[in-house]
């Protein structure tokens, strides 16, 4: 896809210059970077019905563009009538281009899509990484609603090497991300 570098470049070219002027970084290397997202689906449910993993792993395979992983419980849990190594979740790490990309279809074609929406939380880990928790997988133009049989959540994680909330918050932002209380640029 050509469209892979558009977010990359625009990094490279606005959001670093942007940030050092924000910040009053010394050197580029100093701003933060996006180093991947993690995308996980939780399925507690899988327990009763096996097939829903592997629903999960194509539609996060097919949203992602890159093979999932189901991830397994640690431990016996019998009210819950969960056994070790039992696969309850699904998740994806997204680096490199695939990351910008999806980055870019989230914030112009997905996000946009979601009912009623008014932008996102903005409550960053305190160390600058952002989760951003998604009710339906349907805001995807990539998952064709016919073969839905079960709506899922999913969480997507922003990791990046700011130090603070802020920084990270700045970062994201400058990408796209549509916050809901964006603070107002002091000019």
């Amino acid at each position: 896809m050509s469209n892979t570098t558009t977010l990359k470049s625009e990094y490279k070219d606005r959001i670093v210059a942007s940030l050092m002027k924000e910040f009053g970084y010394k050197s580029p290397m100093q701003v933060p970077v996006l180093k991947k997202i993690v995308i996980n689906q939780g399925l507690g449910i899988a327990v009763a019905d096996k097939k829903i993993i592997e629903t999960a792993l194509n539609e996060m395979a097919i949203i992602t563009g890159q093979k999932a992983v189901a991830t397994v419980s640690k431990k016996d849990i019998s009210n819950f009538k969960l056994r070790k190594k039992m696969p309850i979740g699904v998740m994806v790490t997204l680096r490199g281009d695939r990351m910008y990309e999806f980055l870019e279809r989230l914030v112009k074609v997905a996000l946009p899509r979601i009912r009623d929406f008014k932008g996102i939380e903005s409550k960053l880990d305190g160390r600058g990484n952002y989760t951003l928790g998604i009710q339906e997988q349907i805001i995807f133009p990539e998952i064709n609603i016919d073969s839905i049989n079960k709506i899922l959540g999913m969480n997507i994680t922003f990791v990046t090497s700011a130090k603070t909330d802020e920084e990270g918050y700045a970062l994201l932002k400058e990408f796209g991300l549509p916050f809901k209380n964006a603070k107002k640029e002091l000019v």
